[in-house]
């Protein structure tokens, strides 16, 4: 590629959703369930698979995609969490500021002493290394870039396209799409309410909607009808892989659907709880994190979701001991139990390998779209 080639050109030789055998897009989901075996899995089955470098700092996120190029030759991308200091600090100050996170600390102070452990203690602002990991991601010119949590400045867009990445957006709603395009995205992750885990609004202190994916899907298609975008949030079956690309999505990205496959680091907890009959319920939550992130309800979620308040990555900062020592300790009714909407759909999948997943929910709607 020349100096002289018309970006258009450039453009094209970009990695997109229609360029990949199957599109699907194994989610990036931070924290341990998205290993390198994972991201392997789902590229061998003509999908992508994304790092999830959310938590990591520059070094581990190469480290990272160290570890995924000698697995596979298959394209892949790394997810990387998009903070603003002025945004959290603002919804910190909503939520009552330094006085309201200790308030809620002093809640937590019970489940801390049960599990032997202190919560972290004076929680500050940080954005997990980000732009040193965006530089890495230049240096790397790994296939995919995507941003979760804000939309990056178009320099930041420009600097990636130009080591040869597609830069890619998730957004949770139609105003985000139209920006994220505005800024030069080369497409969209669009992540509806019924998403396991975070959702991918853009500022801390949003209060979540209650919009379905297929729902979000028309909206988004309808306001951009030239952009690619995969659907996300609670797709677990042919049929809901169906329903969204009918709606006008260009493909897929699985979450939950994924977090029982051998390749997948899900704790055994974790697992067992997705399979286990005491849940019923789903809930988007700030109690963790102070971002809301659907989970399964646990008696943690049930007497702590209405006191948490918006204070995002301080809440995260706050109870990791907590989490981390619950965890270990398999109690259950304590760590967050990430899932989406449709989980009890998943236990058809439960178990079976990554590859087989990915092509069975594709091949199998395929031809109700065709």
């Amino acid at each position: 590629m020349t100096d002289a080639e018309p970006a258009t050109a450039q453009s094209h030789r970009r990695l997109l959703p229609s360029h990949l055998r199957r599109p699907v897009i194994g989610a990036p989901m931070a924290g341990g369930p998205t290993t390198p075996e994972l991201i392997a899995a789902v590229g061998e089955a003509g999908g992508l698979g994304l790092i999830g470098s959310g938590y990591l700092d520059a070094a581990a996120t190469r480290a990272e995609i160290a570890r995924v190029r000698e697995l596979t030759d298959a394209p892949f991308g790394v997810n990387v969490f998009m903070l603003e200091r002025a945004d959290s600090e603002a919804a910190l100050d909503a939520a009552g500021g330094i006085a309201g996170l200790e308030k809620y600390a002093a809640g937590l102070r019970p489940v801390a002493d049960r599990l032997g452990i202190a919560l972290a203690e004076a929680p500050q602002f940080t954005d997990f290394d980000q732009d040193a990991t965006i530089d890495a991601l230049v240096e790397e010119a790994v296939p995919v870039v995507s941003f979760t949590f804000g939309i990056p400045g178009a320099e930041v867009v420009q600097r990636l396209q130009a080591a040869g990445s597609a830069v890619v957006v998730t957004v949770a709603g139609v105003e985000d799409a139209r920006r994220a395009v505005e800024v030069g995205a080369d497409w969209l992750s669009v992540q509806s309410a019924e998403a396991g885990g975070h959702r991918s609004t853009t500022a801390v202190g949003e209060e979540p909607d209650d919009i379905t994916t297929v729902e979000l899907v028309r909206a988004v298609r309808a306001a951009l009808p030239e952009v690619e975008f995969v659907a996300a949030g609670g797709i677990a079956t042919p049929e809901d892989v169906s329903a969204v690309l009918a709606a006008g999505a260009t493909g897929v990205q699985l979450g939950t659907v994924l977090l029982r496959t051998p390749e997948a680091g899900t704790s055994a907890l974790h697992r067992a709880a997705l399979g286990d009959p005491r849940f019923t319920e789903t809930r988007p939550t700030r109690c963790y994190t102070g971002r809301y992130a659907r989970a399964l309800v646990n008696g943690f979620v049930a007497e702590h979701h209405d006191a948490a308040p918006a204070a995002y990555p301080h809440l995260h900062i706050l109870t990791g001991p907590m989490r981390k020592a619950a965890a270990q300790a398999g109690d259950i009714d304590v760590p967050p139990l990430w899932a989406g909407s449709r989980w009890r759909a998943a236990d058809a999948y439960a178990d079976r390998p990554a590859a087989e997943v990915v092509a069975e929910l594709w091949d199998r709607a395929r031809p109700a779209v065709d």
